[in-house]
């Protein structure tokens, strides 16, 4: 067969609006098609071009990976990619290598939508990846495709990753979502879960074998210590909801404990794998509770005005140093929240009737699934109000790890705790969604900024910006502000300029067993207080 005849035979096996020969390097050899309409390039311009050039910069290790792993016989793609041509224009790309044909590459580019894809490496978060992957399941079913989520371990990615410099280390993230994203074609998505656990969505067919040999031709570069290894399972749940759920599980499962010796034969087994494992835990976490099996840490929160202390946050801790906000999430996946919630005000009313100066003031965190719950906040209003005066020695912050549903009823929920004595704050304002939503339907007299925020104020800039005006909003509706993650001088200052009322952190003093005075260190300039500021 001549030069010609393989040449159409490629073409016709990757049939699209430009057809492009390339040799085995990518470099163009010959161009059929419409390219001034999709590259705005002349046909007869591109032999000697090199694809990549063709390609916008964030897709040219996608396509570097493609061309890495291309073998005779074999086809890659299609994927969707940008195209390197001024202004948003997307392509969908194929590869084929024919047998007998000397290494050349027949390749066609066919017009598309622009995908829409995260920025950087192209990977999408945790969160991200279950909502996309929700999509493409429907989508799949709805077309009759089979799709699978395929796991995959980079071992000796991380270490590789943190002898690197930044700049190096930029491009290392930008090679192995290339690859990964040469393995989703264009049904599918890839996440990163973790430095060295990645998930893939794609169309069922290939083995993860394959798919491990093709990850591994691509990252040869990366390092000779970095072991790639997969496996799949078929995304094979009946409705969209019970898909979600087995997402979920089995990513989480794939997190905490990494690849199986035995893969799961469906999403259904590794659902029920983590399931198991969550409700060995769950019903840990019930005899912690029921039986009291857990400790509070006391940590001080000044006024920044003087330094001098405002109240203690009651921070509930676990045995075996199991992680708080773990065993909180896990509470409320399972109801167990509001029994928590309940053990640890009664451990915070206990810490306050022993508490003979009178002096003490505690803040406590209750969900936002609790605060929606009327039997819980009957049984608090009954527990607190057994002692004269105990309600204004306490401070209910409601936490957004669970979503409030209905908000009015938890403002009436909220207003009754107010009207009885306490003091309610939104904890960890700016961490969801939904705060500048609680913020508008609960009335409230505190709210704490989110570490995050508070943790880069010393350097402006953005975040510094968004912590002022929400200062002063707060300021408008008389309601004052923390700033939690308070760790150094510089945060302290940056938080008292922008405003902020109150500080925590260890700058100030870290968890204890007991109610501890904060650190003193140099004094500050006393801020006149206004006529607002006169509260306790």
């Amino acid at each position: 067969m001549n030069t010609s005849a393989r040449t159409l035979l490629g073409f016709a096996f990757t049939a699209g609006d430009l057809l492009l020969e390339l040799d085995a390097d990518g470099t163009v050899i010959e161009a059929v098609g419409a390219a001034q309409a999709l590259l705005g390039k002349a046909e007869t311009t591109l032999p000697g071009t090199a694809i990549a050039d063709l390609i916008h910069e964030t897709d040219q290790p996608l396509v570097a990976a493609l061309l890495a792993t291309i073998e005779e016989g074999r086809r890659r793609g299609p994927v969707p990619l940008r195209l390197a041509r001024a202004g948003e224009h997307g392509a969908v790309l194929t590869l084929r290598s024919l047998p007998g044909n000397g290494g050349r590459l027949s390749c066609a580019l066919t017009g598309g939508p622009m995908p829409v894809r995260p920025s950087g490496d192209g990977l999408y978060d945790r969160n991200g990846f279950e909502a996309v992957a929700r999509g493409l399941g429907e989508a799949a079913r709805a077309t009759g495709r089979e799709l699978e989520l395929a796991m995959v371990e980079l071992t000796g990615l991380a270490r590789i990753r943190a002898a690197l410099d930044a700049k190096a280390a930029m491009a290392l993230d930008a090679k192995v979502g290339g690859a990964l994203r040469s393995e989703v074609g264009a049904l599918g998505a890839a996440a990163r879960l973790g430095d060295e656990r990645f998930a893939v969505v794609r169309q069922a067919g290939s083995s993860t074998t394959s798919m491990a040999k093709d990850l591994s031709r691509a990252l040869a570069l990366v390092g000779e210590d970095v072991v790639v290894s997969a496996q799949a399972a078929p995304m094979d749940s009946a409705s969209p909801s019970r898909l979600g759920r087995a997402m979920r599980y089995a990513l989480d499962d794939f997190i905490a404990e990494g690849l199986k010796d035995h893969p799961p034969a469906s999403m259904a087994e590794a659902m029920n794998r983590s399931v198991r494992r969550t409700l060995a835990r769950a019903g840990e976490l019930g005899m912690a509770v029921s039986q009291r099996r857990f400790t509070l840490a006391f940590q001080p929160v000044v006024r920044l005005s003087d330094g001098a202390l405002h109240h203690h946050e009651a921070l509930v801790r676990f045995e075996e140093n199991a992680s708080p906000f773990a065993m909180v999430r896990l509470a409320e996946e399972f109801d167990l929240i509001e029994e928590l919630d309940r053990a640890v005000v009664e451990q915070a009313v206990r810490r306050l009737r022993g508490d003979r100066t009178g002096a003490l003031t505690l803040a406590v965190n209750i969900s936002g699934r609790s605060v929606g719950s009327s039997p819980f906040i009957e049984g608090l209003q009954r527990l607190v109000g057994a002692t004269p005066n105990l309600a204004s020695r306490l401070i209910f912050e409601v936490t957004e790890s669970a979503a409030i549903d209905d908000l009015a009823l938890a403002n009436r929920h909220i207003q009754a705790l107010r009207q009885a004595g306490s003091l309610v704050c939104l904890d960890d304002f700016g961490s969801g969604a939904a705060s500048l939503a609680y913020l508008q339907a609960l009335t409230v007299d505190i709210v704490k900024i989110d570490g995050r925020y508070v943790r880069d104020l010393a350097g402006g800039g953005r975040d510094a910006a968004l912590v002022r005006h929400l200062v002063k909003l707060c300021a408008d509706l008389k309601v004052r502000t923390v700033a939690e993650m308070v760790e150094t001088r510089e945060a302290e200052e940056a938080a008292r300029s922008a405003g902020v009322d109150l500080g925590q952190g260890w700058w100030y003093g870290r968890p204890a067993d007991v109610p501890e005075q904060p650190a003193r260190h140099e004094p500050l300039p006393v801020r006149r207080m206004g006529a607002s500021e006169s509260w306790r």
